[in-house]
Protein backbone atom coordinates (compact mmCIF):
# COMPACT_ATOMS: atom_id res chain seq x y z
CA UNK A 1 0.00 0.00 0.00
CA UNK A 2 1.36 3.42 -1.23
CA UNK A 3 1.76 5.46 2.59
CA UNK A 4 0.39 9.32 2.04
CA UNK A 5 2.15 11.18 5.01
CA UNK A 6 0.23 14.42 5.20
CA UNK A 7 3.00 15.78 7.41
CA UNK A 8 5.46 15.33 4.32
CA UNK A 9 2.83 15.42 1.31
CA UNK A 10 2.76 18.73 -0.42
CA UNK A 11 -0.96 18.57 -2.69
CA UNK A 12 -0.24 20.20 -5.73
CA UNK A 13 -3.28 21.15 -7.98
CA UNK A 14 -4.35 23.04 -10.76
CA UNK A 15 -5.03 26.77 -9.98
CA UNK A 16 -7.71 26.44 -12.80
CA UNK A 17 -9.66 23.45 -11.94
CA UNK A 18 -9.83 25.25 -8.84
CA UNK A 19 -11.22 28.37 -9.97
CA UNK A 20 -13.24 26.42 -12.14
CA UNK A 21 -14.66 24.53 -9.35
CA UNK A 22 -15.19 27.50 -6.77
CA UNK A 23 -17.30 29.22 -9.67
CA UNK A 24 -19.32 25.90 -10.76
CA UNK A 25 -21.35 27.03 -7.19
CA UNK A 26 -21.14 23.26 -6.73
CA UNK A 27 -19.43 20.73 -4.37
CA UNK A 28 -16.22 19.90 -4.90
CA UNK A 29 -13.61 17.97 -3.34
CA UNK A 30 -9.30 17.83 -3.63
CA UNK A 31 -8.11 14.44 -3.81
CA UNK A 32 -4.72 13.48 -2.37
CA UNK A 33 -3.11 13.54 -5.87
CA UNK A 34 -4.16 16.79 -6.83
CA UNK A 35 -7.54 16.16 -8.72
CA UNK A 36 -10.31 18.48 -8.49
CA UNK A 37 -14.05 16.63 -8.54
CA UNK A 38 -17.20 18.96 -8.78
CA UNK A 39 -19.99 17.12 -7.37
CA UNK A 40 -17.86 14.06 -6.25
CA UNK A 41 -19.20 10.28 -6.55
CA UNK A 42 -18.46 9.92 -2.75
CA UNK A 43 -15.45 7.35 -3.33
CA UNK A 44 -12.70 9.52 -3.23
CA UNK A 45 -9.87 10.08 -0.74
CA UNK A 46 -10.16 13.48 -0.21
CA UNK A 47 -8.35 16.06 1.42
CA UNK A 48 -10.95 18.77 1.60
CA UNK A 49 -14.46 18.99 0.91
CA UNK A 50 -16.77 21.98 -0.05
CA UNK A 51 -18.86 24.55 -2.21
CA UNK A 52 -18.20 28.42 -2.80
CA UNK A 53 -20.73 30.81 -0.48
CA UNK A 54 -21.11 33.88 -2.14
CA UNK A 55 -20.90 36.76 0.46
CA UNK A 56 -23.87 39.39 0.21
CA UNK A 57 -23.55 41.50 -3.03
CA UNK A 58 -23.47 44.47 -0.40
CA UNK A 59 -20.14 43.60 0.71
CA UNK A 60 -16.96 45.01 -0.58
CA UNK A 61 -15.50 43.35 -3.50
CA UNK A 62 -12.14 41.21 -2.95
CA UNK A 63 -10.26 39.02 -4.52
CA UNK A 64 -10.37 35.52 -2.92
CA UNK A 65 -7.03 33.80 -2.50
CA UNK A 66 -7.05 30.16 -2.02
CA UNK A 67 -5.62 30.51 1.73
CA UNK A 68 -8.87 32.41 2.27
CA UNK A 69 -10.85 29.73 0.36
CA UNK A 70 -9.74 26.08 2.29
CA UNK A 71 -9.15 28.28 5.32
CA UNK A 72 -6.20 28.46 8.93
CA UNK A 73 -6.20 24.37 8.69
CA UNK A 74 -4.53 24.07 5.49
CA UNK A 75 -1.18 26.10 4.37
CA UNK A 76 -1.29 27.23 0.45
CA UNK A 77 1.13 28.73 -1.30
CA UNK A 78 0.21 29.74 -4.95
CA UNK A 79 1.84 30.71 -7.83
CA UNK A 80 0.37 31.45 -11.47
CA UNK A 81 -0.52 27.58 -12.00
CA UNK A 82 -0.60 25.80 -9.37
CA UNK A 83 -1.49 25.74 -5.70
CA UNK A 84 0.49 24.06 -3.48
CA UNK A 85 -1.86 22.19 -0.04
CA UNK A 86 -0.24 21.15 3.30
CA UNK A 87 -3.38 19.57 4.41
CA UNK A 88 -1.43 17.99 8.10
CA UNK A 89 -3.28 20.97 10.57
CA UNK A 90 -6.70 20.04 9.43
CA UNK A 91 -5.85 15.92 9.54
CA UNK A 92 -9.55 15.67 12.25
CA UNK A 93 -11.56 17.15 9.48
CA UNK A 94 -10.06 14.34 6.98
CA UNK A 95 -10.55 11.63 8.96
CA UNK A 96 -14.66 12.63 8.92
CA UNK A 97 -14.40 12.93 5.46
CA UNK A 98 -12.82 9.44 4.67
CA UNK A 99 -14.09 7.58 7.38
CA UNK A 100 -16.93 5.35 5.63
CA UNK A 101 -15.04 4.69 2.62
CA UNK A 102 -12.16 3.16 5.15
CA UNK A 103 -11.23 -0.03 4.88
CA UNK A 104 -9.33 0.25 8.49
CA UNK A 105 -9.20 2.50 10.97
CA UNK A 106 -6.29 3.67 12.85
CA UNK A 107 -6.76 6.89 14.15
CA UNK A 108 -7.05 6.05 18.29
CA UNK A 109 -4.54 4.85 20.41
CA UNK A 110 -6.18 1.45 20.55
CA UNK A 111 -5.28 0.67 16.84
CA UNK A 112 -7.29 -1.14 14.33
CA UNK A 113 -9.82 -3.28 16.28
CA UNK A 114 -11.87 -4.31 13.03
CA UNK A 115 -12.26 -3.81 9.35
CA UNK A 116 -15.54 -2.51 8.00
CA UNK A 117 -15.49 -5.69 5.03
CA UNK A 118 -17.10 -8.69 5.77
CA UNK A 119 -14.63 -10.52 4.58
CA UNK A 120 -11.75 -9.30 6.37
CA UNK A 121 -13.09 -8.63 9.10
CA UNK A 122 -14.58 -12.62 9.33
CA UNK A 123 -10.79 -13.61 8.86
CA UNK A 124 -10.17 -10.66 12.01
CA UNK A 125 -12.31 -12.21 14.39
CA UNK A 126 -11.13 -15.77 13.97
CA UNK A 127 -7.24 -14.97 13.65
CA UNK A 128 -7.60 -13.90 17.61
CA UNK A 129 -8.72 -17.45 18.18
CA UNK A 130 -4.72 -18.30 17.44
CA UNK A 131 -3.39 -14.74 19.58
CA UNK A 132 -3.26 -13.00 16.01
CA UNK A 133 -3.31 -9.60 16.24
CA UNK A 134 -5.27 -7.15 13.70
CA UNK A 135 -2.07 -5.08 13.88
CA UNK A 136 -0.36 -8.55 12.45
CA UNK A 137 -2.92 -8.53 9.52
CA UNK A 138 -2.79 -4.96 8.67
CA UNK A 139 0.67 -5.41 8.63
CA UNK A 140 0.57 -8.30 5.74
CA UNK A 141 -2.02 -6.17 4.02
CA UNK A 142 0.08 -2.94 3.95
CA UNK A 143 2.96 -5.04 2.64
CA UNK A 144 1.51 -7.45 0.09
CA UNK A 145 -1.94 -5.01 -1.26
CA UNK A 146 -2.82 -2.24 -3.40
CA UNK A 147 -4.29 0.52 -1.57
CA UNK A 148 -3.68 3.97 -0.03
CA UNK A 149 -2.28 4.39 3.83
CA UNK A 150 -3.62 7.88 4.56
CA UNK A 151 -2.18 9.20 7.70
CA UNK A 152 0.01 11.71 9.99
CA UNK A 153 3.16 10.21 11.41
CA UNK A 154 6.13 11.92 13.04
CA UNK A 155 9.30 10.28 14.62
CA UNK A 156 10.07 12.58 17.17
CA UNK A 157 7.88 12.63 19.48
CA UNK A 158 6.42 9.50 17.43
CA UNK A 159 2.79 9.82 16.72
CA UNK A 160 0.58 8.17 14.10
CA UNK A 161 -3.07 8.00 13.23
CA UNK A 162 -4.39 7.00 9.89
CA UNK A 163 -6.82 5.27 7.76
CA UNK A 164 -6.22 2.51 5.37
CA UNK A 165 -7.93 1.83 2.09
CA UNK A 166 -7.50 -1.75 0.01
CA UNK A 167 -8.14 -0.81 -3.17
CA UNK A 168 -9.27 -4.50 -4.10
CA UNK A 169 -10.64 -6.15 -0.25
CA UNK A 170 -12.48 -9.04 -2.12
CA UNK A 171 -8.99 -9.96 -3.49
CA UNK A 172 -7.16 -8.83 -0.20
CA UNK A 173 -9.47 -11.29 1.58
CA UNK A 174 -8.10 -14.04 -0.38
CA UNK A 175 -4.44 -13.24 -0.17
CA UNK A 176 -4.85 -12.31 3.85
CA UNK A 177 -7.22 -16.21 4.40
CA UNK A 178 -4.19 -17.81 2.83
CA UNK A 179 -1.67 -16.39 4.81
CA UNK A 180 -3.43 -16.66 8.11
CA UNK A 181 -4.03 -20.76 7.33
CA UNK A 182 -0.09 -21.00 6.94
CA UNK A 183 0.04 -19.06 10.05
CA UNK A 184 -2.00 -20.98 12.19
CA UNK A 185 -0.27 -24.76 10.68
CA UNK A 186 3.09 -23.28 12.37
CA UNK A 187 1.29 -22.32 15.61
CA UNK A 188 -0.33 -25.39 15.81
CA UNK A 189 3.23 -27.29 15.25
CA UNK A 190 4.55 -25.38 18.25
CA UNK A 191 1.40 -25.66 20.71
CA UNK A 192 -1.21 -28.31 20.23
CA UNK A 193 -3.59 -26.64 22.49
CA UNK A 194 -4.97 -24.07 19.59
CA UNK A 195 -6.43 -27.57 18.37
CA UNK A 196 -9.22 -27.02 21.04
CA UNK A 197 -9.90 -23.70 18.60
CA UNK A 198 -12.46 -25.81 16.84
CA UNK A 199 -14.89 -22.84 15.46
CA UNK A 200 -12.00 -21.11 13.99
CA UNK A 201 -10.27 -24.35 12.98
CA UNK A 202 -13.20 -25.30 10.77
CA UNK A 203 -13.30 -21.27 9.37
CA UNK A 204 -9.86 -21.50 8.10
CA UNK A 205 -10.34 -24.96 6.96
CA UNK A 206 -7.55 -26.63 8.80
CA UNK A 207 -8.12 -30.44 9.52
CA UNK A 208 -7.60 -31.68 13.37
Amino acid sequence: MKKVNLLKEIIQVDKKEFLKAINSNKEFVITIDGKVVVEPKGDEIVIYKGKYKPISPLAPKKTLSAQDFLGANYKVVENEELIMIKASLAWQDIIKLNYDNASYDDTTSDGVSEFTHKKLEDIGWYATDFDITYRELVDILEENCEGVLLCVEQDEPYRFSGLGFIEDEESASEFLYKKVQEIIKNKIKEDEDYLDETEALNFFQISL
